[in-house]
């Protein structure tokens, strides 16, 4: 690939996307844990995101982006939209290379994710989620700026970072003498994840988990077309999968990789927030755990080497206790 087409905001990820991302973060970033957990006598295993210092895998995909970026790009600054953990992803990577940040996020997001979003030196413009565009207002932002916009899943940076996730899973099983994964269900808002874990496992069979409400990718998938939320206003606890609707980069990989889609609810994404805090002794937010309650919930039928996404941990504190108390 030249180095035109490397900057064409235009291009395809794809796996040697992938294999140098993950060159990239394993040299800022170590390998978060691959951590077995038994349910029922067959044994799942869970990449703990939550324990990257975002609290989120958001940081892989903001990290590959940000350092592909050009000195004259840099210098204009990033736009980013996110619910939270997107934004504390590229709030981190922008605070560490010392380019600008700006994120939009909407205005009922949880306070720990905005708290932490400023800490890192962004600013942060405010959105309401049912009644406006947040891709309105970052393209507003970047039409003044010049600034780069860095999406928080329709984008070939992104989620190639994103697979870096798989590259570590299949290495990480390699060192205990297991093959595969035979089997990857991951948490899905835009499909960022998925799609970069989609490319770089190749061979793992595929499969995704949202929110009762916001299965939107679900239905794309049945479609064969994008479809939005039906209700940007149902409500739900998984603040980190509302989004309103996937983008073409991300379907394209998804409808020929995605083998079964499953909606969870509420009560069943709250057990598997108090599994993975009595078995594993860790904090997975609701979002985060949704790929683990589709499994749990017996709507996802587990394979010999099945891996799960526990893709954040950022919740706060009042919220935690009422889903798992």
């Amino acid at each position: 690939m030249t180095g035109q087409e490397l900057l064409s905001p235009g291009r395809k990820p794809d796996h040697a996307g992938i294999v140098r991302a993950a060159a990239k973060i394993t040299k800022i970033l170590p390998q978060t844990p691959l951590l077995p957990l038994e349910i029922d006598g067959i044994t799942l295993w869970c990449k703990a995101e939550m324990l990257q210092p975002v609290g989120a895998f958001k940081i892989r995909g903001a990290w590959h982006r940000l350092t592909d970026l050009t000195r004259e790009q840099q210098a204009r600054g990033v736009v980013g939209v996110s619910s939270g953990n997107h934004a504390q992803g590229v709030a981190w990577a922008a605070k560490r290379l010392g380019i600008a940040a700006t994120i939009v996020m909407p205005s009922n997001a949880p306070k720990t994710k905005l708290d932490a979003t400023r800490a890192y030196g962004a600013d942060i413009i405010l959105y309401d989620r049912a009644t406006e565009s947040r891709d309105e207002i970052a393209a507003g932002l970047i039409a003044k700026s010049g600034a780069t916009l860095v999406h928080a899943y329709g984008d070939p940076w992104v989620i190639e970072g994103q697979g870096s996730a798989g590259i570590e899973i299949i290495d990480q099983l390699k060192d205990r003498g297991l093959g595969g994964p035979d089997q990857i269900v991951a948490c899905c808002g835009g499909g960022g994840l998925a799609a970069g874990l989609s490319l770089a496992c190749p061979d793992a069979e595929m499969v995704i988990a949202e929110p009762e409400g916001w299965d939107d990718v679900i239905r794309s998938l049945e479609a064969d077309e994008i479809l939005p939320v039906r209700d940007l206003g149902y409500p739900t606890k998984c603040d980190a999968l509302q989004t309103p609707q996937t983008y073409p980069i991300n379907f394209e990989v998804l409808r020929h990789r995605v083998s079964k889609g499953v909606a969870v609810s509420t009560s069943e994404v709250a057990a598997a927030m108090r599994l993975v805090f009595e078995k594993l002794h860790l904090v997975v937010e609701p979002g985060g755990a949704v790929a683990l309650a589709a499994v749990m919930s017996g709507k996802v039928t587990a394979k010999p080497i099945t891996v799960v996404t526990l893709s954040g941990g950022n919740v706060d504190r009042d919220t935690y206790i009422q889903m798992v108390g």
